[in-house]
């Protein structure tokens, strides 16, 4: 965590968080996030040279609100963002619903380093 302290790891950060977007496509009413982890921008990433990307992934969610999986639909490049946006989303909490449900989200990444 030490890298989010200098100004290229917080830059990247900010930048991750910041092009982070939630998108709905769920039939149903959204569930409410209540808490919302951004994802780190890899360092694998930068060393391809990968400067930008997005993943759509499904989250499954207990009746408490607590993330209990996620899967990846689709990713651009492939396998370069996915282990950040599974860390980050495993983190996220929604209000409790007494019931499990499922959720789609699309975040993008944009590093401008």
């Amino acid at each position: 965590m030490s890298s989010m302290f200098d100004k290229k790891g917080l830059s990247r950060w900010l930048l991750a968080f910041l092009g982070a977007a939630l998108l709905s496509v769920a039939a149903h009413a959204s569930p409410k996030v209540v808490k919302k982890v951004p994802p780190e921008f890899p360092r694998e990433a930068t060393q391809k040279g990968v400067s930008g990307g997005s993943v759509k992934a499904k989250i499954l969610i207990d009746g408490d609100g607590k993330v209990t999986g996620v899967e990846i639909l689709e990713a651009e490049p492939k396998r370069i963002f996915d282990r950040a946006v599974t860390n980050a989303l495993m983190e996220w909490r929604f209000e409790g619903t007494g019931e499990k449900q499922t959720h789609e989200v699309k975040l993008v990444f944009k590093n401008e380093d």
